[in-house]
């Protein structure tokens, strides 16, 4: 039987022509990105998701609350922040 074979799995002849596996495209871009001048790195960010996360923001907020610079300090940041292209 001539007939085209179709399968789901990436690792398989499809319509003729054989599948990458997802490491070897991963494997690719990532490549592709260091020929282009990028290197990978690693970022661990606070999770905001978490409560203690907010108790935390609130009670440093409180904590400035009271200080004589806030109000200056937050001035400086409007003035020099750059917020052309916020939607």
């Amino acid at each position: 039987m001539d007939t085209l074979r179709y399968y789901v799995s990436c690792n398989i002849i499809w319509d003729g022509f054989e599948m990458s596996t997802v490491s070897e495209r991963v494997r690719k871009h990532r490549r592709k990105l260091r020929e282009a001048g990028l290197r990978p790195i690693q970022l661990w960010v606070p999770d905001t998701r978490n409560p203690k996360f907010r108790e935390e923001c609130r009670r440093q907020s409180r904590l400035l609350g009271d200080d004589p610079n806030e109000r200056d300090t937050l001035d400086w940041i409007e003035q020099a922040a750059d917020f052309d292209d916020w939607e």
